[in-house]
């Protein structure tokens, strides 16, 4: 198991992944759009992705944001996405994309990570194990419709 961040040049191999993902939270499927995104994110910067690759094969992406927190001002990443394609799960690499992602604010001192998902993923008892606890500080969201 490899986890690299990625690249332009692992553009082919994020973007059925990140189609799943996508797929997995009830959108619709679409790799011409997955692939404006991505391109973007890492033309711009605007996000760190990991992925892990498997004998060479990718099998599973995080994506982190950067935030900041004013109150104690200090950088922190949002993790907002994570997706381990299905014939590979329960075999550690979500657990490793998370580890590698908590070894990244550490080794830029940042103040912490935040998890963004859905109030029904089975993935919040990994979250747990691993030490993220609930913030109860967090219930508001204004949505532009």
């Amino acid at each position: 198991m490899t986890i690299i961040k990625a690249t332009l040049q692992h553009l082919d191999d994020l973007i059925p992944l990140f189609d799943g993902y996508r797929v997995f939270y009830k959108q619709t499927s679409n790799l011409n759009a997955t692939k404006q995104f991505l391109t973007e994110r890492l033309q711009n910067g605007d996000s760190v992705i990991y992925m892990m690759y498997v004998n060479d094969i990718a099998v599973g992406f995080t994506q982190l944001y950067p935030l900041w927190s004013s109150v104690s001002m200090q950088p922190m990443y949002l993790l907002n996405d994570l997706f381990v394609d299905t014939n590979y799960r329960t075999k550690g690499i979500g657990e490793a994309l998370i580890n590698r992602c908590k070894q990244l604010c550490k080794d830029e001192n940042n103040k912490g990570l935040a998890i963004q998902t859905a109030f029904d993923n089975p993935a919040q008892n990994l979250y747990k194990r691993l030490g993220f606890k609930k913030d109860i500080d967090l219930h508001f969201f204004w949505m532009n419709e």
